[in-house]
This record gives C-alpha cells, structure tokens and sequence, in this order.
C-alpha cells in the first residue's frame, strides 16, 4: 500500500498528489511514467511523473477527474493509503539523460498543453539543474486552468501562457505562439519538445515540421495498460510498429502517424472499439496465460 503524504487540487478537476513509494522515488527520471490502481477492483491507470524527490521517497503525479478510477483517486484524502503505484516505467526522456556537454549550445522549447504541463515540469526543472535555459510555451482554456506557472517561472529562461479565450497572456494556440517567435521575434531553436493532448501534438509537430525543427512528443495520452499486451497504444512510427508504454512514451514526432494514434484512441473509448483491438491483439499475444487481454481491456467500473 502507498500513502498519500500530500493532496492538492490545483484547478477544478486537476488534482496533484505526493505518493510515498521510496524505490520508485529512487529509479525516477523524467519522461517516466507510473500505473496506480487505487483498489483491487480499481482501473490500472497510467500517469506521468510530474516530480520526485529521493530524500522523502515520494513521488508527485498530476492527473484530471475524467473515469470512475481517477474520480474515485481524487475523493481520497492525506494520509490513504493506494493499493498500487508501480513504476517507474517506460524510457526516461533523452534530452535530460544527455550528457551537459552534448546539451551546450542547445536552444530548446517546450511546448505544453493542459494536463500535459506537468510532465513537462521535471525535464526543465532537470535541465535547469544542468546548467541549460529554455523557453517553455503553456497552453490552456483560460486563466482559471493554468497549472504550474510560479513552477515554470523559476526554471524556464522564458514562460510564455497562451489561453484560448484570452482571459491571461498570449491570445491563441500554442503554435501560434511559436509561429511568432520563430517568424517575428527571430527565435531560433533546434529542438523542440511537446506534451499535451493529441491533438494539440499533431499540430505542433505539422507546424516544426515546415521549420525542420527536431521534435519529440509523448503519447501517454493513449496508454491504457503500460506493458505493451493490451495494444491500446500501438501506433506506426515511420516504418515500423512500436508501443507507446514500452517502446516511448516519446518518439521522433515527425515519424508518427497522428491520425492512426488519434483513430485508436477513439476506439477504446467504445465497447465495439475495445473489442476489436482485443482481436487484433490475440494475433500477436498467443499465450491465453501469458495476459488475459479481455480483463486489461475491461470497462471503467
């Protein structure tokens, strides 16, 4: 069992917990992600580590009240207990695992959007530590939905907010605004990392695509089960087929087929869809034994 040793929530919706978990706090790098389970009848749901800190052994996780599980996370209190929290999983991010020398000369921008932000805050704040500034772009529905901004301030060179109504900072989206630091405020960067809704990916990635800006994005957005055997997350990344929980959770964007990754997570989201990508699966998972696939694709209870 893992308590949870601090609960906050910072918008309405969006909660932020500190987990006690010493060797998960311990094996923690940024781009990592973990699956909690709150009860042994409780969904495994994966989340990326927002922050860790060794000392404590506490490990913080940001997620949003969408499905019956995450609801029912948000309803415990300091001081409950989760019956899983397993990690760290997946690949640590590359850019942060780099070596200082290699990162020298970099200009770098984030680029983050929603619940999104959060995953993007242990990268800057470990860049940081390196000795390595960089821009971060945040994008959200209004003010009343930004999340980490007095985090990024302290970390990021330059924080630019971006809300859709306009009600804070940069009226527009996240590519306007790098459009204009790019084209207008003559920017340059030679890397670019996203994190944020699919769809805002997709555009970002179409978008430095155009400047030949290398960029990286992370498809936690369609992970369901974190080990590869349910297929959810199964996406085309140039030539070949890879699994966003095993193989990522960040690719090259510019090799990812958005609309496939896109198409799938749409499908989980209906019975008819969960059903054909057990199928599918049963081709590649032959051993019934092995992974009950039918169970990891169950409905939200």
């Amino acid at each position: 069992m893992y308590r949870i040793i601090r609960k906050k929530e910072l918008v309405e919706n969006i909660y932020q917990m500190d987990i006690l978990a010493p060797r998960v706090a311990k094996a923690a790098l940024p781009g990592q992600f973990i699956i909690v389970k709150v009860d042994e009848r409780g969904e495994r749901v994966p989340l990326t580590i927002c922050d860790y800190n060794r000392e404590e052994g506490s490990v913080s996780i940001v997620f949003q009240t969408l499905g019956a599980s995450t609801k029912k996370l948000a309803q415990m209190s300091e001081g409950d207990e989760i019956r899983d929290f397993v990690g760290p999983l997946g690949n640590p991010s590359d850019i942060v695992t780099d070596d200082k020398e290699n990162l020298s000369g970099k200009k770098i921008v984030f680029i983050a959007g929603g619940v999104g932000t959060a995953p993007v805050y242990p990268q800057v704040k470990m860049l940081k530590e390196k000795g390595v500034d960089v821009d971060v772009i945040i994008g959200t529905r209004s003010k009343g939905t930004l999340i980490f901004e007095e985090e990024f301030k302290a970390v990021a060179k330059n924080l630019y907010v971006c809300t859709d109504d306009g009600s804070y900072g940069f009226h527009g989206l996240v590519t306007d605004k790098l459009k204009e630091l790019i084209e207008t405020e003559n920017k340059e960067y030679n890397i670019c990392v996203a994190i944020g809704p699919m769809i805002m990916m997709k555009f970002v990635s179409r978008l430095t695509k155009s400047y030949n800006l290398h960029t990286v994005v992370s498809l936690n957005p369609i992970m369901v089960d974190g080990t590869g055997m349910c297929g959810a997350c199964r996406v085309t990344v140039g030539d070949e087929v890879k699994f966003a929980c095993v193989d990522g959770p960040e690719f090259d964007a510019h090799l990812i087929n958005f609309d496939e990754a896109m198409r799938r997570q749409s499908m989980y989201k209906t019975v008819e869809g969960k059903k054909m990508i057990v199928k599918e699966q049963a081709s590649v998972h032959k051993d019934s034994e092995l992974c009950d696939l039918g169970e990891i694709l169950h409905e939200t209870k």
